[in-house]
């Protein structure tokens, strides 16, 4: 099975640009390809990790891939929001998530010599050029073209679309040209979000250098609940143990829903297809073995298998009632602590909810136990009196545990 075949089996494929080909090309040759990643965080997250699990994919079949980071793009940012512009994020910090998103590549591509290339825009894009960049390739773009792009149609009849914000789609092409020449590179992957960005870039290297490149997009990652996860969603499950603990990542995926159970082991493991018809196949209960395998098998590739041990371990005694050993803490001072806080204060810095009115409405349906015990009282103060051990234990719902410690 080649490396396409794949990939369609485990669902990654969405769109392609020429699939006669592109499966001649994945079945007898060693390709190049590429995907990109702004720095738009200081960690990836787990939308990254779906295009990182088909990348590995193709290298394990012989190709290799190039990880681009997007030190020049980032500065610019795709305009994908509607209702307002990307914020500016100055050099500095740029350069800062570049290299956070470098240490976390290195954990699912392997960049052995000739293995995989590393590479940044910025190495190009920041000393262009201007006029001699929009002399030789703006002349390739249309703007009728680009407005009629799902994302810039969006946001030129929303806020706006700004000149700025339309020259992403021309450095973007102009990326995919520069790895061409570079590197022989001679596909671009990405999101299902990115497919009006690659048709750019093939069809700028057609016009340039005359050269047939090829483009593959991948359908985007629902969210746990099923519903389609978008870019600026709340709750992102960061790769960034510092950002989402290890314990927390396991019990994102242990509490998917069962409509998403299959889609994830396909794509999110190394698990090979028979196991995961068979797992996500079981019924009734059941089916929360099929989410612990999916939970302890994605948190060991992007944790390490000791972390996924724990992490394991700890949900089980929690789901067992067995105690809150491994559950995530959030340490606070007596001084901030005070006379008192108030509980949906207190929820907030566990970070169990976002808002003040999600508090409330979690405290008035039932859904948060404090120290074993369910409180329906929205002005209910936690005092120094309610710690145990110098723990108190919020509970929200049946499995989400945490705990705040006193310092």
């Amino acid at each position: 099975m080649n490396a396409l075949e794949t990939l369609k089996q485990r669902g990654f494929v969405e769109q392609i640009t020429h699939e006669a080909e592109i499966t001649e090309l994945l079945s007898k040759e060693k390709a190049v390809f590429y995907i990109g990643y702004d720095p738009t965080a200081d960690s990836l997250h787990i939308g990254h990790y779906l295009t990182f699990m088909a990348m590995s994919w193709m290298q394990r079949a012989g190709h290799i891939p190039i990880v681009l980071l997007g030190g020049g793009t980032g500065m610019v940012g795709d305009p994908d929001k509607a209702d307002s512009m990307r914020p500016m994020m100055d050099i500095t910090q740029i350069d800062h998530n570049i290299e956070r998103f470098k240490a976390q590549a290195a954990k699912f591509i392997d960049f052995s010599p000739g293995k995989a290339i590393l590479a940044n825009n910025a190495d190009w894009l920041r000393h262009l050029n201007y006029a001699n960049f929009i002399r030789d390739y703006g002349i390739h773009f249309s703007v009728n073209r680009m407005l009629a792009a799902d994302k810039y149609k969006t946001k030129f009849e929303g806020s706006g679309l700004n000149f700025f914000e339309l020259n992403y789609m021309v450095m973007q092409a102009y990326d995919f040209l520069e790895l061409s020449r570079r590197y022989g590179c001679v596909m671009q992957a990405g999101g299902n979000d990115q497919w009006s960005n690659i048709i750019a870039g093939v069809e700028l290297i057609r016009r340039v250098d005359g050269k047939q490149a090829y483009g593959m997009t991948f359908a985007l990652l629902p969210r746990s609940d099923g519903q389609k996860m978008g870019k600026s969603m709340g709750g992102t499950v960061w790769l960034d143990a510092a950002k989402t603990s290890p314990y927390e990542f396991y019990q994102y995926f242990r509490n998917v829903h069962d409509g998403v159970v299959r889609q994830y082991l396909a794509q999110l493991t190394f698990l090979p297809m028979d196991e995961v018809e068979q797992l996500a196949a079981a019924e009734g209960t059941e089916i929360n073995r099929s989410k612990e395998v999916l939970a302890y098998e994605i948190t060991k590739i992007v944790h390490g298998e000791e972390e996924a041990a724990k992490a394991q371990e700890a949900a089980r005694t929690l789901f067992s009632g067995a105690g809150t050993a491994g559950a995530p803490t959030t340490p606070i001072t007596a001084t901030d602590l005070g006379e008192g806080m108030a509980i949906i204060d207190l929820m907030l810095l566990a970070g169990l909810d976002k808002s003040k009115s999600d508090a409330r409405r979690t405290i008035q349906q039932g859904g948060l136990i404090i120290n074993g015990e369910k409180t329906t009282d929205i002005g209910r103060i936690v005092t120094q009196a309610d710690f145990v051990d110098g723990e108190v234990v919020l509970q929200k719902g049946k499995k989400t545990f945490h705990k705040i410690a006193l310092q």
